[in-house]
């Protein structure tokens, strides 16, 4: 059964489900910061994942980091997994702007992370329903 990290669970907040992973959003409203997280049991790394979760994590990142780019009008978008702190496997989707707090330095750090306000949230929500394909489902407040 998939469950969530707990470090995963503290520092962000649940989006809702693509096909296979689950989005989150980082707790830190100084970057769009999105991490998709494959609902599969006790996998750590990438080649972990069977070839057809493999195939589906990165077509689920590469239409994340599109659809944020677009949404967000990004300047870079940063993905990456790292796994250093959380092991459980997981996509950072990291909209950026050459005008942003850590900019050009990774965001891990770098400054204080600000928590998002209920209308920040919600407006965040309301540019992803917007977006999100059908195949996706939301979780939460008024999904």
């Amino acid at each position: 059964m998939f469950v969530l990290d707990a470090r995963l669970q503290q520092d962000s907040q649940v989006i809702g489900d693509f096909p296979l992973c689950r989005l989150l959003l980082s707790n830190d409203a100084n970057y769009p910061w999105f991490i998709l997280v494959p609902r599969r049991e006790e996998v750590s790394e990438l080649f972990h994942l069977e070839a057809n979760d493999l195939n589906a994590l990165w077509e689920e990142t590469n239409q994340l980091s599109e659809l944020l780019k677009d949404i967000f009008a990004a300047d870079k978008m940063n993905v990456a997994a790292l796994g250093n702190v959380v092991s459980q496997l997981h996509m950072h989707v990291i909209v950026r702007y050459r005008n942003d707090p850590a900019w050009p330095a990774p965001v891990w750090g770098k400054v204080q992370a600000q928590d998002y306000q209920s209308a920040q949230l919600a407006e965040v929500r309301k540019k992803l329903r917007q977006a999100l394909p059908d195949t996706f489902r939301f979780i939460g407040e008024g999904a």
